[in-house]
């Protein structure tokens, strides 16, 4: 199943030749007046964005770093981290994102698995970071942001010119996170050609046009969060860059830089529905809402309310932004695949399924370099991912009598929950090392607000007593807020295979348990300015 329109050639000729850094250098001194985005009322240029990346670029550069050492990055949402991951690919280094709310063990994590040998932070995430800079795997050089740190001063004085590191096409410059079921997140692979591609597939959902206006409020350790600022690096649109998403400001902030798309994960339609009518709701320049995982009720209700078209379309960590989009409007669909890719949904054995019967999403690329390309130091997990020239996504999908696809769930033991996907291990791991749980066990369940929220089943241990908030209290130092269960079940024992692998198949998904929402008690998600 492959998408007729744009057609492959069209498609190659948006992809291009140049790298992402040599595209910036082009437009930086053809048009560097141009605005790359608002943040907080300050306009950013431009060329002011190209030079400061330039400046920090070879400061990194200078410091001992060369191309291809793995450099951590955890920044809030800021020009700043947009300046940043343009500098770390026009310098060669590879980008390793650390999510800004991580505490704990799945701070530690990434740093044991991916063994940075430097990091960027904010100086407001000191005290998460100081157990990793006193750990075994310390990277050996930290450049801390705010106040007097030294990437302040890289980044506002130095040599502005291009560093003199030229990459190519399929040189990696980012891991990308991919949630894992059975066990670690693992690094995906990105080279500056699949970082191009995941925009150009944005390019074609969205119909963007020169002087556009895109809101950009997703975290940028998030990989759609990065394919829209690269967007905006290779092509004239200008971006409305918020700190965080805040449906109660949502459509003020689209009112007030005259935004034309806005972009949905998960959650994020319905959290928008929630709030209170009113005659200012189609008082805005909006034509296009555009993400993924929009139920057909509430893309009506979305489209109806607020006048602006719909676009949805299907992605994954391993491939790209985009692997099919619904250019067409057609409600509920995930649409064709790119001319990029052929798209197949394949049975337990990767034989195609018959046409309305549900099968894993299967992918092959037809453009050289836009194949997976595998997971970092982990070969056995990459060969998992693959069966013969297809990758298997681990989701679910159906396709009607016209080819076009539609979303129908997940294989994996990954929950996603408003717009994060989020390993069930990574939760269970840390929550088993209460000393009053003996074992325990993740799952999602439907929401309210579309796609799951967690619930946690949890056998104590023999003479033990256990409160649910008790808990959750717990968890909120050590996981970070958006891996805090919401409903938590007690039971005596747990169904299990004959190799004591829990059944989660066999735990109940209903909600008629403790309710964290129903307590009272609010979780503190943390703040960085």
């Amino acid at each position: 199943m492959s998408a007729e329109l744009p057609i492959l050639e069209t498609l190659l000729d948006l992809l291009g030749a140049d790298t992402i850094a040599a595209t910036m250098e082009r437009r930086a001194a053809t048009d560097p007046a141009h605005v790359y985005c608002w943040f907080d009322g300050e306009a950013y240029s431009y060329g002011a964005v190209n030079g400061a990346a330039n400046c920090l670029a070879n400061a990194l550069l200078g410091s001992g770093l060369k191309p291809g050492d793995r450099v951590a990055l955890m920044l809030p949402s800021h020009p700043d981290h947009v300046i940043a991951l343009a500098a770390l690919m026009k310098a060669g280094l590879i980008r390793v994102p650390v999510n800004a709310h991580y505490k704990g063990a799945a701070l530690l994590q990434v740093f044991d698995q991916f063994t940075p040998h430097a990091l960027i932070a904010d100086a407001a995430f000191a005290a998460p970071l100081e157990p990793v800079l006193q750990g075994p795997h310390a990277p050996r050089m930290v450049f801390w942001r705010g106040g007097t740190g030294e990437f302040d001063r890289m980044r506002d004085g130095g040599d502005d010119r291009p560093p003199p590191v030229r990459t190519v096409p399929d040189d990696i410059l980012a891991f990308t996170p991919s949630s894992g079921t059975t066990g670690a997140s693992k690094g995906v692979l990105k080279s500056d050609r699949t970082l191009r591609a995941g925009p150009v597939g944005i390019r074609v959902l969205t119909g963007l046009k020169p002087g556009d206006v895109f809101l950009l409020w997703e975290p940028l350790h998030h990989g759609a969060g990065v394919a829209v600022a690269i967007a905006a690096l290779l092509w004239p649109i200008t971006l409305a860059m918020v700190e965080r998403f805040s449906a109660s400001r949502f459509w003020d902030d689209v009112r007030r830089y005259s935004v034309t798309h806005i972009h949905y994960l998960g959650g994020v339609l319905p959290l928008l529905l929630k709030q209170p009518p009113g005659p200012e709701d189609r008082n805005h320049k909006v034509r296009v809402a555009w993400g993924g995982g929009c139920p057909p009720d509430v893309w009506q209700e979305f489209a109806r309310r607020f006048g602006v078209a719909m676009r949805e379309g299907y992605g994954l960590s391993e491939m790209i932004t985009f692997v099919t989009v619904n250019t067409e409007g057609h409600e509920g669909s995930i649409g064709r695949a790119l001319a990029f890719f052929d798209v197949r949904l394949g049975d337990d054995t990767g034989e195609p399924v018959a046409v309305g019967q549900t099968g894993e999403i299967m992918v092959r690329a037809r453009t050289r370099g836009l194949e997976f390309l595998g997971y970092y130091e982990n070969p056995q997990a990459s060969r998992a991912t693959m069966r013969g020239q297809w990758c298997c996504t681990g989701d679910l999908a159906r396709a009607d009598e016209a080819g076009r696809l539609y979303f129908a769930g997940r294989k994996k033991d990954v929950i996603r929950r408003r717009g994060v996907n989020i390993a069930a291990w990574e939760v269970e791991r840390v929550i088993a090392t209460h000393e009053d749980v003996q074992e325990c066990a993740l799952v999602g369940v439907p929401s309210e607000l579309g796609e799951e929220d967690l619930k946690l089943f949890v056998r104590i241990a023999t003479g033990r007593t256990l409160d649910p908030l008790a808990l959750v209290k717990w968890c909120e130092p050590r996981l970070p807020y958006f891996q805090v269960p919401r409903y938590i079940a007690f039971v005596d024992e747990f169904p299990k295979t004959p190799t004591q692998r829990i059944r989660k198949g066999e735990l109940s998904r209903t909600v008629d348990c403790w309710d964290l929402e129903k307590s009272g008690h609010v979780l503190d998600r943390g703040r960085v300015a």
